[in-house]
């Protein structure tokens, strides 16, 4: 029975260390699993201990089945064997009812926690440090950042500086988005007439990627921006050189409400002060009629709109 057993073993833990070799070497290329924030590494931590639980109880069931087959396999000796009816046993449905809930409770409450704790600011060594104010706005297929306290606004580029909490308000002017930087925290959803809070921070300065996460479009795939991670004195002299860029007027504005992609643009004032999307739902489509502008015509434009794009490109990098 003992050479049996490793005749079958040995295959499966073969098939299991493969396995392991090729998704140890895929998380090196996952950005959730190479976070450079608070907020990222408590999601990395959870996703890291639900993975645990569940090769634990897969390792479990694998081991069972091997045993059972082996054990109660047909042999010459039991041909014909017909096993004696049984009513059932208290013990084993207690057993099988009893280990699942305890899973659970174990893994809903580190889950628990983790939402309500991306409620608020992110601990750490700074935490005395002020949150930086931005509201992020979803736009199809871009993304505008407004920073009120600057008085700057940026189009599909962040600038942040490191080690302070960032306050992110989200809203969209059209519609349902998803808010994620893979490398600093979870996704959170934009939605028009409503302003949703997402408190993320970067430990270090460094060049991250952000997306949207939900499905907006056929332009969904490329409503990616830069988030430029910077000590706090390149993001003061970012914030000091930004203050000559040109401002932004509201017809500027009403053509980023047009469906389409753009290059980074950076002005010297904001949004904020011709309208606010978390009160005014139905803006962009104003806009839009205004200027008989339709998701079908515009989107054949994109990319002549894309490369003859001109806006101003201050401070990236």
């Amino acid at each position: 029975m003992v050479n049996l057993l490793g005749k079958y073993l040995k295959p499966i833990i073969l098939f299991g260390a493969l396995m392991s070799v090729f998704l140890l070497g895929g998380c090196s290329q996952m950005a959730v699993l190479d976070p450079k924030g608070p907020v990222a590494a408590q999601q990395r931590d959870l996703i890291m201990l639900s993975i645990v639980f569940m090769l634990l109880i897969i390792a479990v069931v694998f081991v069972l089945f091997v045993l059972i087959i082996i054990k109660y396999r047909e042999r010459p000796t039991n041909m014909g064997y017909e096993p004696p009816e049984m009513e059932g046993s208290k013990f084993l449905e207690i057993v099988w009812t009893v280990i699942p809930i305890i899973i659970v409770i174990a893994l809903s409450i580190p889950t628990v926690q983790a939402i309500y704790s991306l409620e608020e600011i992110p601990e750490s060594e700074h935490a005395d440090k002020k949150p930086l104010v931005v509201y992020a706005t979803s736009v199809d297929w871009k993304w505008i950042f407004s920073y009120p306290e600057e008085n700057i606004e940026t189009v599909n580029q962040l600038y942040i500086p490191e080690d302070r909490p960032i306050e992110f308000r989200l809203t969209s002017a059209d519609n349902m988005a998803s808010f994620w930087i893979p490398q600093l925290g979870g996704q959170k959803y934009a939605m028009s007439e409503m302003e949703m809070k997402l408190y993320l921070q970067a430990d270090e300065p460094g060049t991250y990627e952000g997306r949207n996460a939900n499905f907006t479009g056929e332009g969904f795939t490329d409503q990616r921006f830069k988030v430029y991670s910077q000590t706090e004195q390149d993001f003061a002299a970012w914030v000091e050189k930004s203050k000559s860029a040109p401002k932004l007027k509201e017809e500027q504005y009403e053509k980023l409400m047009f469906p389409g992609h753009t290059k980074p643009m950076t002005f010297s004032s904001t949004h904020l002060k011709f309208v606010d999307h978390a009160k005014d739902a139905e803006y962009a489509e104003r806009v839009r009629e205004k200027y008989g502008v339709t998701y079908q015509e515009h989107s054949s434009k994109d990319k002549e709109q894309e490369e003859n794009d001109t806006g101003d490109e201050l401070g990236s990098k």
